[in-house]
Protein backbone atom coordinates (compact mmCIF):
# COMPACT_ATOMS: atom_id res chain seq x y z
CA UNK A 1 0.00 0.00 0.00
CA UNK A 2 1.78 3.13 -1.18
CA UNK A 3 1.62 5.92 1.83
CA UNK A 4 1.65 9.66 1.68
CA UNK A 5 5.08 9.78 3.22
CA UNK A 6 5.99 7.59 0.55
CA UNK A 7 5.16 10.62 -1.82
CA UNK A 8 6.25 12.94 -0.32
CA UNK A 9 10.13 11.74 0.04
CA UNK A 10 9.52 11.08 -3.90
CA UNK A 11 8.51 14.40 -4.13
CA UNK A 12 10.78 16.28 -1.57
CA UNK A 13 13.93 14.71 -4.70
CA UNK A 14 11.54 17.91 -7.05
CA UNK A 15 13.39 20.80 -6.86
CA UNK A 16 11.92 23.90 -7.80
CA UNK A 17 14.68 25.33 -10.14
CA UNK A 18 14.44 29.13 -9.49
CA UNK A 19 13.92 29.12 -5.27
CA UNK A 20 16.56 25.97 -5.13
CA UNK A 21 14.82 24.27 -2.73
CA UNK A 22 12.54 21.22 -2.68
CA UNK A 23 8.87 21.45 -3.24
CA UNK A 24 7.30 20.00 -0.15
CA UNK A 25 9.99 22.00 2.10
CA UNK A 26 8.22 25.10 0.09
CA UNK A 27 4.77 23.59 0.89
CA UNK A 28 3.93 23.48 -3.18
CA UNK A 29 2.53 20.26 -2.47
CA UNK A 30 -0.61 20.03 -1.45
CA UNK A 31 -3.98 17.79 -1.52
CA UNK A 32 -2.66 14.34 -1.68
CA UNK A 33 -5.31 11.37 -2.45
CA UNK A 34 -3.94 7.58 -2.79
CA UNK A 35 -6.12 5.76 -4.78
CA UNK A 36 -5.44 1.92 -5.38
CA UNK A 37 -4.28 2.48 -8.78
CA UNK A 38 -3.86 6.09 -8.55
CA UNK A 39 -2.08 9.00 -7.16
CA UNK A 40 -3.54 12.63 -7.03
CA UNK A 41 -2.40 15.62 -5.46
CA UNK A 42 -1.84 19.81 -6.10
CA UNK A 43 1.15 21.53 -7.10
CA UNK A 44 1.17 24.72 -5.63
CA UNK A 45 3.07 26.95 -8.42
CA UNK A 46 4.26 30.54 -7.11
CA UNK A 47 2.68 31.92 -10.46
CA UNK A 48 -0.01 30.99 -13.25
CA UNK A 49 2.77 32.15 -15.41
CA UNK A 50 5.63 30.02 -14.46
CA UNK A 51 7.50 29.15 -17.20
CA UNK A 52 8.46 26.32 -16.04
CA UNK A 53 5.47 24.79 -15.32
CA UNK A 54 5.73 21.74 -18.10
CA UNK A 55 9.46 21.18 -16.16
CA UNK A 56 8.18 20.76 -12.87
CA UNK A 57 5.53 18.41 -13.78
CA UNK A 58 7.73 15.90 -15.90
CA UNK A 59 10.05 15.83 -13.13
CA UNK A 60 7.14 15.37 -9.97
CA UNK A 61 6.11 12.43 -12.43
CA UNK A 62 9.55 10.88 -12.77
CA UNK A 63 9.94 10.75 -9.06
CA UNK A 64 7.12 8.86 -8.45
CA UNK A 65 7.90 6.51 -10.73
CA UNK A 66 11.29 6.27 -9.52
CA UNK A 67 10.76 5.87 -5.54
CA UNK A 68 7.53 4.84 -5.69
CA UNK A 69 5.87 2.50 -8.30
CA UNK A 70 5.73 2.62 -12.39
CA UNK A 71 2.84 1.31 -12.25
CA UNK A 72 0.54 3.53 -10.23
CA UNK A 73 -1.24 6.16 -12.33
CA UNK A 74 -0.32 10.06 -11.39
CA UNK A 75 -3.02 12.52 -11.81
CA UNK A 76 -1.36 16.13 -10.99
CA UNK A 77 -2.93 19.41 -10.42
CA UNK A 78 -0.80 22.10 -11.46
CA UNK A 79 -2.19 25.17 -9.97
CA UNK A 80 -0.76 28.42 -8.26
CA UNK A 81 -0.65 31.01 -5.24
CA UNK A 82 0.57 33.97 -6.38
CA UNK A 83 3.80 35.06 -4.01
CA UNK A 84 3.42 38.63 -2.24
CA UNK A 85 4.98 40.10 0.50
CA UNK A 86 2.79 41.35 3.67
CA UNK A 87 4.14 44.67 2.99
CA UNK A 88 3.04 44.57 -0.68
CA UNK A 89 -0.71 44.88 0.42
CA UNK A 90 -2.82 47.66 -1.11
CA UNK A 91 -6.64 47.06 -0.49
CA UNK A 92 -6.00 43.49 -1.74
CA UNK A 93 -2.93 43.74 -4.35
CA UNK A 94 -0.42 41.41 -4.10
CA UNK A 95 2.41 42.76 -6.90
CA UNK A 96 2.68 46.18 -7.82
CA UNK A 97 4.95 46.29 -10.88
CA UNK A 98 6.24 49.43 -12.63
CA UNK A 99 6.82 49.52 -16.83
CA UNK A 100 9.22 52.34 -17.04
CA UNK A 101 11.88 53.82 -19.15
CA UNK A 102 14.38 56.79 -19.19
CA UNK A 103 13.16 57.84 -22.65
CA UNK A 104 9.73 58.35 -24.59
CA UNK A 105 9.18 56.53 -27.57
CA UNK A 106 10.44 53.22 -26.91
CA UNK A 107 6.67 51.66 -26.64
CA UNK A 108 6.53 51.11 -23.35
CA UNK A 109 3.03 51.25 -22.60
CA UNK A 110 2.61 48.76 -25.64
CA UNK A 111 4.99 46.30 -23.57
CA UNK A 112 2.59 46.94 -20.15
CA UNK A 113 -0.55 46.24 -22.07
CA UNK A 114 0.77 43.37 -23.56
CA UNK A 115 2.52 42.27 -20.52
CA UNK A 116 -0.75 42.77 -18.43
CA UNK A 117 -2.59 40.78 -20.83
CA UNK A 118 0.00 37.61 -20.85
CA UNK A 119 -0.72 37.79 -17.36
CA UNK A 120 -4.37 37.68 -17.12
CA UNK A 121 -4.19 34.85 -19.80
CA UNK A 122 -2.07 32.86 -17.71
CA UNK A 123 -4.86 32.83 -15.19
CA UNK A 124 -3.25 35.19 -12.60
CA UNK A 125 -5.80 38.21 -11.85
CA UNK A 126 -4.21 41.45 -13.25
CA UNK A 127 -4.97 45.14 -13.13
CA UNK A 128 -3.32 48.04 -15.62
CA UNK A 129 -3.33 51.80 -14.45
CA UNK A 130 -1.99 54.12 -16.93
CA UNK A 131 0.01 56.55 -15.21
CA UNK A 132 1.16 58.33 -17.65
CA UNK A 133 -1.05 61.91 -16.87
CA UNK A 134 0.47 63.86 -19.24
CA UNK A 135 -0.33 61.31 -22.17
CA UNK A 136 -2.49 58.81 -21.54
CA UNK A 137 -2.62 55.95 -24.52
CA UNK A 138 -4.97 53.03 -22.47
CA UNK A 139 -8.30 54.20 -23.72
CA UNK A 140 -7.08 54.44 -27.27
CA UNK A 141 -5.04 50.78 -27.12
CA UNK A 142 -8.00 49.11 -25.67
CA UNK A 143 -10.80 50.63 -28.04
CA UNK A 144 -12.29 52.40 -24.54
CA UNK A 145 -12.47 55.90 -26.05
CA UNK A 146 -15.35 57.99 -24.58
CA UNK A 147 -15.77 55.41 -21.71
CA UNK A 148 -16.61 56.96 -17.94
CA UNK A 149 -15.43 54.16 -14.86
CA UNK A 150 -18.54 53.98 -12.67
CA UNK A 151 -18.76 55.07 -9.24
CA UNK A 152 -19.34 52.69 -6.72
CA UNK A 153 -20.35 52.70 -2.80
CA UNK A 154 -17.87 50.86 -0.61
CA UNK A 155 -17.88 51.38 3.05
CA UNK A 156 -19.43 54.84 3.45
CA UNK A 157 -16.78 56.00 0.73
CA UNK A 158 -16.95 56.56 -3.33
CA UNK A 159 -14.94 54.65 -5.37
CA UNK A 160 -14.03 54.67 -8.88
CA UNK A 161 -15.04 51.21 -10.67
CA UNK A 162 -12.06 50.37 -13.19
CA UNK A 163 -13.72 49.42 -16.53
CA UNK A 164 -12.99 45.72 -17.32
CA UNK A 165 -11.97 44.46 -20.76
CA UNK A 166 -10.10 41.32 -22.10
CA UNK A 167 -9.93 40.00 -18.82
CA UNK A 168 -8.04 43.17 -17.18
CA UNK A 169 -9.05 45.87 -15.03
CA UNK A 170 -8.36 49.28 -16.71
CA UNK A 171 -7.57 52.83 -15.04
CA UNK A 172 -6.52 55.63 -17.04
CA UNK A 173 -6.70 59.47 -16.60
CA UNK A 174 -7.91 59.53 -20.12
CA UNK A 175 -11.37 57.95 -18.85
CA UNK A 176 -12.28 61.69 -17.28
CA UNK A 177 -10.07 64.13 -19.71
CA UNK A 178 -11.40 65.43 -23.22
CA UNK A 179 -8.63 62.87 -25.59
CA UNK A 180 -8.53 66.21 -28.19
CA UNK A 181 -7.31 68.71 -25.16
CA UNK A 182 -4.06 68.91 -23.29
CA UNK A 183 -3.67 67.99 -19.88
CA UNK A 184 -1.47 71.05 -18.48
CA UNK A 185 -1.27 69.97 -15.31
CA UNK A 186 1.77 71.51 -12.88
CA UNK A 187 3.75 68.53 -10.50
CA UNK A 188 0.99 68.85 -7.49
CA UNK A 189 -1.61 68.35 -9.87
CA UNK A 190 -0.57 65.69 -11.61
CA UNK A 191 0.88 63.83 -8.24
CA UNK A 192 -2.58 64.02 -6.96
CA UNK A 193 -4.46 62.59 -9.87
CA UNK A 194 -2.52 60.00 -9.90
CA UNK A 195 -2.97 59.32 -6.29
CA UNK A 196 -6.63 59.08 -6.38
CA UNK A 197 -6.47 56.71 -9.70
CA UNK A 198 -4.43 54.74 -6.93
CA UNK A 199 -6.80 55.24 -3.99
CA UNK A 200 -9.71 55.84 -4.61
CA UNK A 201 -10.10 52.73 -7.54
CA UNK A 202 -11.95 49.67 -5.97
CA UNK A 203 -9.28 47.06 -7.82
CA UNK A 204 -10.50 43.81 -5.86
CA UNK A 205 -8.19 40.76 -5.39
CA UNK A 206 -5.01 41.30 -8.10
CA UNK A 207 -2.31 38.96 -8.22
CA UNK A 208 -0.59 41.95 -10.34
CA UNK A 209 -1.19 45.67 -10.82
CA UNK A 210 0.72 46.50 -13.63
CA UNK A 211 1.97 50.22 -13.63
CA UNK A 212 2.44 52.03 -17.26
CA UNK A 213 4.49 54.70 -15.89
CA UNK A 214 5.14 58.02 -17.94
CA UNK A 215 8.87 58.54 -19.52
CA UNK A 216 11.46 60.02 -17.70
CA UNK A 217 12.40 60.45 -13.89
CA UNK A 218 9.97 62.76 -12.75
CA UNK A 219 7.39 63.60 -10.13
CA UNK A 220 5.19 60.83 -10.91
CA UNK A 221 7.78 58.79 -10.89
CA UNK A 222 8.52 59.73 -7.22
CA UNK A 223 5.19 59.88 -5.96
CA UNK A 224 4.19 56.13 -6.79
CA UNK A 225 8.17 54.97 -5.79
CA UNK A 226 7.93 56.75 -2.17
CA UNK A 227 3.93 55.96 -1.51
CA UNK A 228 3.22 52.91 -2.64
CA UNK A 229 4.95 49.25 -1.85
CA UNK A 230 6.37 48.70 -5.30
CA UNK A 231 6.76 45.00 -6.01
CA UNK A 232 9.60 45.69 -8.77
CA UNK A 233 10.28 47.58 -12.22
CA UNK A 234 10.71 46.11 -15.55
CA UNK A 235 12.28 48.43 -18.02
CA UNK A 236 11.89 49.04 -21.43
CA UNK A 237 14.04 50.53 -23.60
CA UNK A 238 15.74 50.02 -27.34
CA UNK A 239 18.67 49.16 -28.81
CA UNK A 240 20.86 52.13 -29.92
CA UNK A 241 22.45 54.32 -27.65
CA UNK A 242 20.56 57.39 -27.50
CA UNK A 243 17.68 55.02 -25.34
CA UNK A 244 20.66 53.15 -23.30
CA UNK A 245 21.66 55.89 -22.19
CA UNK A 246 18.44 57.57 -20.69
CA UNK A 247 17.27 53.96 -20.14
CA UNK A 248 20.79 53.87 -17.45
CA UNK A 249 19.40 56.77 -15.62
CA UNK A 250 16.05 55.08 -15.07
CA UNK A 251 17.39 52.11 -13.55
CA UNK A 252 19.61 54.35 -11.29
CA UNK A 253 16.13 56.04 -10.03
CA UNK A 254 15.07 53.36 -8.79
CA UNK A 255 18.36 51.91 -6.52
CA UNK A 256 18.39 55.45 -5.27
CA UNK A 257 17.91 55.91 -1.11
CA UNK A 258 14.63 56.14 -0.57
CA UNK A 259 13.39 54.64 -3.24
CA UNK A 260 15.18 51.24 -3.88
CA UNK A 261 12.73 49.30 -5.93
CA UNK A 262 14.01 46.20 -7.38
CA UNK A 263 14.63 46.10 -10.86
CA UNK A 264 12.61 42.76 -12.22
CA UNK A 265 14.62 42.90 -15.60
CA UNK A 266 14.98 44.72 -19.15
CA UNK A 267 13.03 43.96 -21.90
CA UNK A 268 14.62 45.11 -25.24
CA UNK A 269 11.55 46.70 -28.14
CA UNK A 270 12.18 47.40 -31.38
CA UNK A 271 15.36 44.55 -30.92
CA UNK A 272 14.93 44.18 -34.99
CA UNK A 273 12.37 44.73 -38.23
CA UNK A 274 10.83 41.46 -39.41
CA UNK A 275 9.04 42.43 -42.73
CA UNK A 276 5.81 40.74 -43.09
CA UNK A 277 6.46 39.29 -46.40
CA UNK A 278 10.11 37.98 -44.92
CA UNK A 279 9.05 37.06 -41.72
CA UNK A 280 12.29 34.81 -41.15
CA UNK A 281 14.56 38.01 -42.16
CA UNK A 282 15.67 40.18 -39.10
CA UNK A 283 17.28 43.73 -39.96
CA UNK A 284 18.51 45.38 -36.93
CA UNK A 285 18.25 48.94 -37.77
CA UNK A 286 18.45 50.19 -34.12
CA UNK A 287 21.66 48.40 -33.39
CA UNK A 288 22.11 45.03 -31.99
CA UNK A 289 22.29 43.25 -28.62
CA UNK A 290 21.99 46.78 -26.44
CA UNK A 291 19.61 46.48 -24.41
CA UNK A 292 21.33 42.79 -23.24
CA UNK A 293 24.93 44.39 -22.67
CA UNK A 294 23.18 47.06 -20.18
CA UNK A 295 21.53 43.97 -18.34
CA UNK A 296 24.44 42.12 -18.01
CA UNK A 297 26.45 45.15 -17.18
CA UNK A 298 24.02 46.12 -14.51
CA UNK A 299 23.98 41.67 -13.22
CA UNK A 300 19.86 42.20 -13.47
CA UNK A 301 17.40 39.64 -15.90
CA UNK A 302 17.26 40.04 -19.37
CA UNK A 303 13.68 39.23 -19.81
CA UNK A 304 13.55 38.96 -24.15
CA UNK A 305 13.11 41.02 -27.00
CA UNK A 306 10.39 42.21 -29.21
CA UNK A 307 10.72 43.22 -32.82
CA UNK A 308 9.53 46.11 -34.76
CA UNK A 309 6.19 44.81 -36.61
CA UNK A 310 4.25 46.78 -37.97
CA UNK A 311 0.67 44.66 -36.99
CA UNK A 312 2.36 45.29 -33.52
CA UNK A 313 1.23 49.24 -34.05
CA UNK A 314 -1.98 48.32 -35.82
CA UNK A 315 -2.95 46.68 -33.06
CA UNK A 316 -2.65 49.11 -30.74
CA UNK A 317 -4.34 51.66 -33.49
CA UNK A 318 -7.15 49.63 -33.63
CA UNK A 319 -7.91 49.18 -29.93
CA UNK A 320 -6.97 45.40 -29.73
CA UNK A 321 -3.58 44.52 -28.48
CA UNK A 322 -1.12 42.12 -30.04
CA UNK A 323 -1.70 39.59 -27.90
CA UNK A 324 -4.85 38.52 -28.55
CA UNK A 325 -3.89 37.76 -31.79
CA UNK A 326 -2.66 33.58 -31.23
CA UNK A 327 -1.51 33.56 -34.79
CA UNK A 328 1.11 36.53 -34.13
CA UNK A 329 4.38 35.22 -33.30
CA UNK A 330 5.17 38.76 -31.36
CA UNK A 331 2.25 37.34 -29.33
CA UNK A 332 4.23 34.78 -28.38
CA UNK A 333 7.40 36.89 -27.28
CA UNK A 334 5.58 39.02 -25.18
CA UNK A 335 4.05 35.82 -23.12
CA UNK A 336 7.99 33.92 -22.82
CA UNK A 337 8.49 37.95 -21.05
CA UNK A 338 5.37 37.98 -18.84
CA UNK A 339 6.46 34.69 -17.82
CA UNK A 340 10.15 35.62 -17.00
CA UNK A 341 8.95 38.59 -14.95
CA UNK A 342 6.52 36.79 -13.36
CA UNK A 343 9.52 34.34 -12.55
CA UNK A 344 11.54 37.03 -11.43
CA UNK A 345 9.05 38.60 -8.93
CA UNK A 346 8.48 35.16 -7.32
CA UNK A 347 12.48 35.09 -6.41
CA UNK A 348 12.47 38.78 -5.33
CA UNK A 349 9.29 37.91 -2.74
CA UNK A 350 10.99 34.27 -1.84
CA UNK A 351 14.02 36.12 -0.61
CA UNK A 352 11.99 39.14 1.03
CA UNK A 353 9.84 36.90 2.97
CA UNK A 354 12.86 34.73 4.32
Amino acid sequence: MITKEQVLHALSHVEEPDLKKDLVTLNMIQNIEILPDKIKFDVVLTTPACPLKGHIEHACRNAIGLFVSKEVEVNINMTSRVMGVDAAQLDGIKNIILVSSGKGGVGKSTVASNLALALAESGAKTGLLDADIYGPSLPLMFGLEGTRPESIQMNGKQKIAPVEKFGLKLLSIGFFTDPNQPIPWRGPMATSAIKQLFGDAHWGELDYLVVDMPPGTGDIHITVAQSYPISGAVIVTTPQQVALADTMKGMAMFCMEGINIPIIGIVENMSYFTPAELPDNKYYIFGKGGGKRLAEDNNVPFLGEIPLVKAVADAGDNGFPILLDADEPVATAYKEIAGRAAQELSILANKVSR
